[in-house]
């Protein structure tokens, strides 16, 4: 059996890489079909997360198993001419045993775009830039978003599942102007449903003055999802890149990335 990792970028914006569903198209449903057909088995994918209908995946990565051993650059190359034109593959490669794109991840980094420009987005842009007001405090939201760095519970910014954690450890989170051009860069070592979007609709609230740095700070006291926080439209962000430990490290990485995470009693390291 051998197990290859594909590394791919989608501009799908009606269902993003969800999991295949039913009677929708999806991002994983088109690869596995594709793949399915060229390799001549079954295919299923595991991804290195999943993303919210609407949101893009510059950097997503997935691995799959297979009976055959194909040429990575040749089944590249082949699936270029066979996907439609809204799913690219950007490289495949065999993968080493442990490899598990979602659990052997160490980090996970998202882009947020906005644009300040008095007319909105402009129509290339249209897809994956959201317009806001074009009078937004930066350094305001620079200071909002310090406040949540670290290891924390963010059970505000989360839509909960079942059974699963909200606690997080969210190493970056900054702001950067490029012009009417609003980026904000937001990694941890995972995330949780619809929590960037959130993280970004909480601190863009500070910068057009309806909330202040220490309500969003105070959000991290909150155990359920808050309604006071504004999701941030989908269409906006993309995950831009997924961060894996040394092959000898996988394993091990694995096995720390199923145990379930609390917050420390001293309330976490940094920030907050």
């Amino acid at each position: 059996m051998n197990r290859f990792a594909q590394y791919l970028t989608q501009r799908l914006l009606e269902h993003a890489l969800h999991g295949a569903q039913p009677g929708l198209r999806t991002v994983q449903g088109v690869l596995e079909e594709s793949l399915g057909k060229v390799l001549r088995e079954p295919i299923q994918l595991t991804v290195a997360g999943r993303t919210d209908a609407g949101v893009h995946a510059e950097g997503q990565v997935a691995h799959f198993d297979t009976a055959t051993a194909p040429d990575g650059p040749r089944l590249l190359h082949r699936m270029a001419r066979f996907l439609p034109k809204d799913v690219r593959i950007k490289g495949i490669r065999v993968a080493p045993p442990d490899f598990d794109a979602r659990f052997s991840a160490i980090r996970r980094h998202y882009a947020y775009r906005l644009t300040t420009a008095p007319y909105g987005a402009e129509p290339l842009q249209a897809r994956h830039v959201v317009p806001c007001r074009s009078a937004v405090d930066l350094d305001a939201m620079r200071e909002a978003a310090r406040k949540l760095l670290g290891l924390h519970d963010f059970a505000a910014f989360c839509r909960r599942r079942e059974g699963a954690t909200t606690v997080r450890e969210l190493q970056r989170y900054d702001w950067e102007r490029d012009g009417d051009l609003l980026v904000a860069h937001v990694s941890a070592d995972a995330f949780c449903w619809s929590m960037v979007r959130s993280l970004v609709g909480a601190v863009l609230a500070v910068g057009e003055g309806r909330r202040t740095p220490d309500w969003v700070a105070g959000l991290l006291r909150e155990r359920e999802r808050s309604s006071a926080v504004t999701v941030a439209p989908a269409h906006g962000l993309s995950l831009i890149a997924v961060d894996y430990p040394a092959d000898s490290e996988l394993a091990a990485r694995n096995v720390t990335t199923r145990e379930l995470r609390t917050v420390p009693p001293d309330g976490g390291c940094c920030g907050g």
